[in-house]
């Protein structure tokens, strides 16, 4: 799969996990679909972009001593996923006419 697209369906997918609600990074790899293969090294980027960007907060809670980073969605964020649900509307009407079949 594309780099670019890859990159747009993972901060979608990890943006929809977090409407169900706040978590931390191991527990949403376990929540992100199978099909991205996400590992830390690819969640961690992520999170802190969509962080940079306004769409997740960030906050910290004590578990067995430890702090533990839980991520929320903010309003940017689901803003950002009904903007990628209108985007995957009109990249799919571009999809069925490259796979139509030529007519003749």
């Amino acid at each position: 799969m594309d780099a670019q697209l890859k990159r747009g369906l993972f901060e979608a997918a990890v943006l929809r996990t977090l409407k169900k609600g706040d978590s931390y990074g191991y527990l949403i790899i376990k929540d992100l679909p199978p099909e991205l293969d996400a590992t830390e090294s690819t969640l961690y980027p992520i999170l802190k972009r969509l962080e940079s960007s306004g769409c997740v907060r960030v906050y910290s809670v004590e578990h067995n001593s430890r702090l533990r980073r839980y991520y929320s969605i903010t309003n940017i964020g689901e803003a950002k996923i009904k903007k990628f649900l209108e985007d995957f509307a009109l990249v799919m009407k571009v999809y069925n006419y490259i796979d139509a079949e030529e007519e003749q």
